[in-house]
């Protein structure tokens, strides 16, 4: 019997957006919320992750289901209930999801299918944090271009929350790492989590200095977040048969280009991956969580949470992320 057969409409804290626009479109307001569906869990935040995507639902580049919409896609805290069919969790379970729109909220209800388990040594704020940031790291890692001892591997926006997560990670798996930054301040972090050598891309031609770093040979993949401001010089860093690897596009959207190009320039591969994608399967959620969850428990990889911020206060954690004004991840409490 599922947990929902008594379970009363309540009204809970949300962030909903009505109009697409700047940060001032997040509005803080009581929402509905009722029993989860058959196949879905509810569940209490007791953290919410903050990530690039959301600004793209924001503002429109992505588009979500329908207006108004409640942003988010990761967060952790505790099932309230279960819905008909689920089997794998039960009330008072902690768990961390990703990939479902609508986190950013006291209480939300979420496909079970996107849920783990929440393992006792993870707090709720570090598993808020790592989930769709850690699950990236782990498909551009292990599954877009299987990083292994040996391999150069370049870093676009190292001390970002993705960035620091994929440089230890790299590390850890026996790469040589460079990583690109913006300020002093973020190259010291980069150095700190993994990297060999660092580039502040405001002072330095990052090319030209991967080429003297790598001796003229280049690097076998490049994972690039930033987008347009970072290509197509990302292609002049790999050597010949590399993988131009693309996940987002904090700077704005590649141009179109042509094809060719990949050939001139060594007969390079170009991909962009999409996370929900290689969460299509349920085994695939749960293997790469643990993955993840098992590379974080070793102390590998440490999550860094570095701002903390109220639920109410989304807008301005928006201008900071948007400003490039943070490192590592930013979670809101709700």
């Amino acid at each position: 019997m599922d947990s929902t057969a008594v379970m009363p409409t309540s009204t809970v804290k949300s962030i909903r957006v009505h109009r697409h626009g700047g940060p001032e479109v997040l509005t803080y307001e009581d929402v509905a919320i009722g029993p989860p569906g058959p196949g879905e869990i509810r569940v209490r935040n007791r953290a919410i992750g903050l990530n690039f995507v959301d600004i793209y639902f924001r503002n429109g580049a992505y588009a979500p289901p329908k207006l108004p919409f409640i942003p988010g896609n990761e967060g952790a805290g505790e099932v309230v209930a279960v819905g008909e069919g689920v089997r794998e969790f039960a009330p008072g379970d902690r768990v961390a999801y990703v990939e479902t729109l609508g986190s950013y909220a006291q209480e939300r209800i979420l496909p079970a299918h996107f849920a783990v388990h929440l393992p006792s040594s993870i707090d709720f704020e570090t598993g808020a944090a790592m989930m769709l940031k850690g699950l990236t790291a782990q498909y551009l890692l292990r599954r877009t271009f299987r990083v292994e001892r040996g391999h150069v591997v370049l870093v676009h926006a190292a001390a970002g929350g993705v960035g620091l997560i994929l440089t230890q990670w790299a590390k850890h798996l026996g790469a040589t790492v460079i990583g690109t930054v913006g300020s002093p301040e973020k190259a010291e972090l980069a150095l700190e989590n993994g990297c060999d050598y660092v580039i502040d891309y405001r002072k330095e031609d990052f090319a030209a200095r991967v080429k003297e770093i790598t001796r003229g040979e280049g690097c076998h993949v490049v994972y690039d977040g930033v987008g347009k401001a970072t290509f197509p010089a990302s292609l002049d860093c790999l050597r010949p048969f590399g993988y131009f690897v693309s996940y987002g596009s904090a700077s704005g959207a590649i141009e179109p280009f042509d094809i060719m190009l990949l050939m001139q320039k060594g007969s390079l591969f170009a991909t962009w991956q999409l996370l929900f994608t290689h969460l299509a399967k349920r085994e695939d959620v749960i293997a790469m969580s643990k993955e993840l969850f098992d590379v974080v428990a070793s102390g590998a990889v440490t999550i860094p949470v570095h701002t903390r911020l109220p639920l109410s206060n989304v807008a301005e954690a928006h201008r900071r992320l948007e400003g490039r004004e943070t490192t590592g991840a930013t979670v809101l409490l709700p």
